[in-house]
């Protein structure tokens, strides 16, 4: 079984929401008083993310596999990667004793609610500029973003405190996450540079994309049957919105495609009320 650092709030049928590579659960703080009062909302640290433990060793990469859709092959296992990760989430709503849950994603933590849904252990998918959609240098640019997000917060670890608290700084540093960063909470934007820059899973799964395969119209498990919805904010700088919300729109045609006008790569405190209602209301199959 997996231990996960977590929020457990709210009341009614589950909710789990899943962060992005380099993020923590409290990205999903300005929805949250939205979503409790009509769902338990379980929001999570991913293994070697926020303040969860790396994952425990592997065994030998040629005989590690991971869970597989029933009737395919199993894979091998890349540490870090959206289906090892999602191996791990699924042990964790084991150890609570959970089935198939709505669930939320954002970025990396999308790519893994699809690929929760495609398993079976999701009853809607919501995701949020998931990864996996990318056209060719995509991947590349995505790799380059999160990792100069990376080695900036280090580099500059020491005048973050005083760069933060200010307007300027904040849309400086934090422009390439958020379409109005100079409105986030200065302490808020200071636990998120630090959680960046300390997290020990970042390398593994940042290099886990080269291997990441677009999804298929060919692939999708049990995603088939289930609401999905793919919402992408048009100011997205990450996963760029014109291009991959395209080829979301095509690998996944039944799914509802949501842009979302002004916001950027999390777009949470940019149309808090609006991500809620697409977290609350799946589509309809």
């Amino acid at each position: 079984m997996t231990s996960l650092a977590h929020d457990r709030r709210g009341s009614g049928p589950p909710l789990l929401l899943i962060h992005g590579i380099g993020s923590r659960r409290q990205v999903w703080s300005p929805i949250l008083d939205l979503l409790a009062p009509h769902r338990e909302v379980i929001a999570i640290d991913l293994p070697g993310f926020g303040t969860s433990p790396l994952w425990p060793p592997l065994p030998t990469a040629d005989n590690t596999t991971h869970r597989a859709a029933p009737g395919q092959a199993s894979r091998r296992v890349v540490p870090g990667s959206v289906p090892h990760l999602a191996d791990l989430v699924e042990s964790f709503l084991d150890s609570l004793g959970l089935g198939a849950v709505d669930v939320g994603g954002s970025s990396m933590g999308g790519g893994i609610a699809l690929e929760l849904g495609r398993r079976g252990r999701a009853r809607a998918v919501t995701a949020f500029s998931p990864v996996g959609f990318w056209p060719p240098g995509g991947g590349r640019w995505c790799r380059f973003v999160v990792g100069a997000a990376h080695a900036g917060s280090t580099a500059l670890a020491s005048s973050l405190p005083r760069l933060l608290a200010t307007r300027a700084g904040r849309t400086a540093l934090c422009s390439v996450f958020y379409a109005h960063p100079g409105s986030l909470n200065p302490a808020g934007c200071l636990a998120d540079a630090r959680a960046l820059a300390g997290a020990p899973g970042f390398h593994s799964s940042r290099s886990a994309f080269r291997h990441l395969t677009p999804w298929s119209a060919a692939d999708l498990g049990a995603l088939a049957a289930i609401p999905v919805t793919i919402a992408w904010g048009t100011r997205d700088a990450v996963l760029p919105y014109r291009r991959q919300a395209f080829r979301a729109r095509t690998a996944l045609p039944a799914a509802r495609h949501v842009p979302l006008p002004g916001c950027g790569h999390l777009p949470f405190p940019d149309a808090p009320r609006r991500c809620a209602d697409l977290l609350l209301h799946p589509a309809a199959v």
